[in-house]
């Protein structure tokens, strides 16, 4: 082989390897510990910035759990929940599927702080999922270990989260069906409304089963206090009217959840379809007597829904912050 058939042969080879090594890496998935060279302290400096802000402002555990079904269960884990709205685009923070969800400027501390320590590294869409980790922790939940590595989309995806986010008021086979759809089964369905144990719901949430007649299904003891934390049929939507979503530990993740559903003490229409529907009942009262398989079908259920369908190598970017694309791309 003469010199420029060797030359066309090495040229050929390293364009085909790189080609490789690009494919692989955009197709490279999540792992345990993926700052242990770029950032060892991230997960540390999450953890702690999650306590700092939990001593601070108790709701902020709440707000990481919610972050975390809203962003990664319509289509990406990306972070795309946290995106401002630009001229053009409404941000799915914005929309009314988000009503209620807060603490979102929390977020941007936690970046800070890890911006310090190591700038451009850690993505936004690994924050929102390591925060609702530590946030779970917080409010006595399980630790769960989960992967890192996602990187951020660049758009919101208001315009589609109806398809993709079950909502409080649909069909039981609508709302499995959704969970279905990112590998989520019944009992980890079951598990995963278990977070509504935790934090509250607003008065515009429920009135409909109070006003203008109260649903039959409501345990009447339970009734009057709904009654009196919601006094009106049509509340205002920036008013602090509320009712706590279990009022025997309000502040801790336990199976408490399920023993007041199945009570007829839930406040969703979606919680009493739950304790009443053949296909999920009997994992209601199995998690309802058991704490350690609520927890372990719930930490299941997390790791799946944080896993699902991640940017991860080349795709997307590292945002400088957590609210805004980059200008550069």
């Amino acid at each position: 082989m003469g010199y420029r058939g060797l030359f066309f042969l090495l040229i050929f080879s390293f364009s085909g390897l790189s080609g490789f090594l690009a494919e692989n890496e955009e197709a490279a998935g999540l792992v345990m510990n993926y700052y242990k060279d770029t950032c060892p302290q991230a997960e540390e400096i999450i953890k702690e910035q999650v306590k700092l802000l939990y001593k601070r402002h108790k709701n902020t555990a709440f707000s990481w759990l919610r972050n975390i079904f809203h962003d990664c269960f319509v289509e990406s884990c990306d972070a795309s929940l946290l995106l401002d709205s630009t001229r053009r685009v409404l941000s799915e923070k914005e929309t009314d599927r988000s009503f209620g969800m807060r603490n979102f400027r929390y977020i941007e501390t936690i970046k800070e702080a890890l911006e310090r320590e190591c700038p451009g590294v850690v993505s936004c869409s690994d924050i929102l999922v390591l925060s609702a980790r530590d946030g779970i922790v917080s409010v006595g939940g399980p630790y769960i270990p989960l992967k890192t590595g996602r990187r951020d989309g660049r758009k919101s995806r208001a315009d589609i989260l109806e398809q993709y986010l079950p909502d409080h008021n649909e069909s039981m086979n609508v709302v499995l069906e959704r969970f279905a759809n990112i590998g989520i089964d019944t009992p980890g369905v079951v598990a995963l409304l278990g977070a509504h144990s935790v934090g509250r719901t607003h008065c515009v949430k429920l009135v409909h089963r109070l006003y203008p007649e109260v649903d039959p299904a409501l345990n009447p003891d339970h009734v009057e206090h709904m009654l009196h934390k919601c006094p009106d049929a049509i509340p205002d939507p920036k008013a602090v009217q509320y009712v706590r979503n279990d009022r025997g530990t309000p502040m801790k993740l336990d199976n408490n959840y399920y023993r007041n559903i199945l009570d007829n003490k839930g406040l969703l229409i979606v919680d009493h379809q739950l304790a009443t529907d053949k296909r999920t009942k009997p994992y209601v009262k199995k998690m309802a007597k058991s704490q350690d398989y609520f927890f372990n079908e719930f930490s299941r259920a997390i790791t799946i829904l944080s896993e699902n369908n991640p940017l991860t190598g080349t795709q997307g970017e590292v945002r400088k912050q957590c609210n805004l694309a980059n200008k550069n791309q």
